[in-house]
Formats: structure tokens, sequence, C-alpha cells
């Protein structure tokens, strides 16, 4: 089957950063399913693990973890699917990436693909959509429900993959004041589109723009990029007894800037549930699932906003140039082979 892979972490800008080669098919055992891969997205984790980590055996590092497609076998202890199901999902950073013609995944983080989007529409979706999810109702602790909530949610990095669906989660699915982050006017006209309530600068300082808002308090903070840049400013206004969720890997992070105020500090990282094999695996499945019927009840929308051709290797290169440089919006997609 044809694969995109490396040998060794390189700048994306070298021939062999990403190379199209050709891999045995995989076979599926317990409760694997085997997909054949229909489009995939790309996302920062990806250039991340590419710059980071080389294979040591020689062989090559497949990337890739957003995948929608056509489930083609399946294990001997699969129970959720069968072949021929159409399915959407974020796979496991512990095992070769979704840039193959097939795909081997675990059944318990895998949903129906929404039947209302083409394949690339639903490739866009499933890893932001479970940090998303996660970080707003695992983490943050916002009620789901539209009865008012008293705070506001302050999104920094709005316009990106993880922002521009969770925007709307929480605008669509709770009571809070949404308000998120963005620099460029064309970003800024994403985020209302998507329905933040509002939207600031963060290139400017937030605190007095936030406070011209004459908003509910934010209570609570969904910090998507930038962490570093923007915490301290974040913990002089972030209400008292407020949360501060985070999902990158800030340099410098120091905790002590929220002890005055008992802000928690949460991790979101939507490859725990994977990695350890955790009890509670098989609610990313469901929770697919629920995004999948909102999708096509119309109550969220795809995130997708560039398609970059087929999937090969110079296509995925323009598409990691293009996060690495940061000025991304919603998500980038590749379909068919």
């Amino acid at each position: 089957m044809k694969a995109i892979g490396y040998q060794k972490s390189l700048p994306i800008e070298a021939a062999d950063s990403l190379v199209d080669f050709e891999i045995a098919k995989p076979e599926p055992k317990g409760r694997d399913i085997r997909v054949a891969v229909k489009a995939i997205s790309a996302n920062p984790v990806d250039y991340k693990v590419r710059k980071r980590a080389a294979p040591t055996d020689g062989g090559y590092k497949i990337l890739g973890f957003d995948a929608a497609g056509v489930i083609d076998a399946v294990g001997p202890d699969v129970s959720l699917f069968k072949p021929g199901d159409e399915v959407f999902y974020a796979g496991s950073i512990l095992r070769q990436g979704t840039n193959s013609e097939f795909h081997l995944v675990d059944e318990r983080i895998v949903g129906n693909k929404p039947a209302s989007l083409s394949f690339a529409q639903a490739a866009a979706l499933p890893l932001t959509s479970i940090t998303a999810w996660e970080l707003l109702f695992d983490r943050l602790g916002a009620v789901p429900g539209k009865s008012l909530d008293p705070r506001t949610l302050l999104i920094t990095g709005g316009a990106g993959g993880v922002g521009s669906i969770l925007i709307q989660l929480a605008r669509r699915l709770t009571g809070l004041t949404v308000v998120a982050t963005a620099t460029r006017p064309e970003s800024q006209k994403w985020c209302l589109d998507l329905g933040a309530h509002a939207v600031i600068d963060h290139s400017q300082p937030m605190k007095e723009q936030i406070e011209k808002l004459k908003l509910p308090p934010v209570g609570l903070v969904a910090s998507l990029t930038f962490t570093d840049q923007h915490y301290k400013s974040i913990a002089d206004f972030i209400a008292p007894q407020g949360k501060f969720g985070l999902i990158d890997d800030p340099p410098e992070f120091n905790v002590a800037a929220f002890k005055g105020k008992a802000v928690s500090i949460h991790w979101e990282s939507m490859f725990t549930r994977s990695s350890f094999q955790t009890f509670d695996m098989i609610a990313q499945h469901h929770l697919l699932n629920d995004v999948a019927d909102l999708i096509d009840k119309g109550v969220l929308r795809t995130t997708l906003d560039q398609t970059f051709g087929t999937i090969n290797a110079a296509n995925l290169k323009r598409a990691h140039a293009l996060l690495e440089s940061g000025k991304s919006r919603g998500k980038i997609v590749l379909e068919g082979w």
C-alpha cells in the first residue's frame, strides 16, 4: 500500500522530510479495525512529532491522526463496527499514523462518519473535536445545556483547528459567553461566524479589551496556543476560583501566577485515553458519535478551510509548512490517493 513518512527528523524544506513509499498492508487483531483511508487532515501535532521523533529501527515513521474512510476488515474482538461502515477518528500517538492507504485503529476511539458530510469534511473534525469536547466538559467542567451560565469562556487562538470547534461547542451547547482571540481581520471574522460573542486581539493588552466588553467575569480559559506569552496577563483578569485549561507545550509556565486567586490548572491531551488504555477509553467513540449527530442535525459545522489535493508527500509538506507558519485557519485536508 502507499504511505507517506520519514526516516530522519528534518526541516520541512528538506527533500526527505516527508517521502512517498510502499509498505505491506497491516492485518487487524483484537479490537482493531482496518480502514481504507479516503481523507486525512493535518494537525500541529504532526509537525511537532516529525521534528522530535525519528524512527530508531531504520524504517519509516508514518504520521497522521485524523482520518475518514471505509472499514475493509475487522479484528476478531470487534463488536462496534463491520466492514463497509464509514467512519472518522483520530488515531493513537503510539501507533503508525493515518497517512497511508490502509490504517489500523482500535474501535473504541472511532465514530460513525456524519452522514451529511463528505470524507474530506469529516476528516477535518476528529482530533480537534475530541480535544475541544474533553477540554470544555471533562477538564474545565462547563455545564451542558442552554441555561444561562454567569461566566465568560476566553479561547486564545480561536481561529485554529481546536478553537474553531470549541467556539461552536461552547456557543451551541452551553450558556457561557464566548470570547475568542485572533489577530488578523479574516481570522476574527472566522471566529464570529462560528458563534463567538466577541473577538479580541491577543497581540494587544487583553485585560483592557475584556473590560471594555463589559461581559460576565472570565471564569474559564482555554489556552490553545502561545500559553507562555499570555498566561501571566490572563492571571491578572481571570476570575477568582476560575479554571485555566491548556493544550500546547509552553517552554515556560509557572502555575504560581494563579495561586492567589485559587485558579485550577487543567491539561488536556486527547491521546491520554488511548495511550494508557483507560477504563473509559470508549468515551471517545461515544463523543465522536455525538459530534456526528450534532453535525447531521445542523448544530455544528465542519471546520474544513482548505483542501490541498491528493494524499502525497508533496501536498503534505505544503500542509506542514503552513501549519508551522502559524497562519493557518480552520483545518487543512488532503483527499484520495
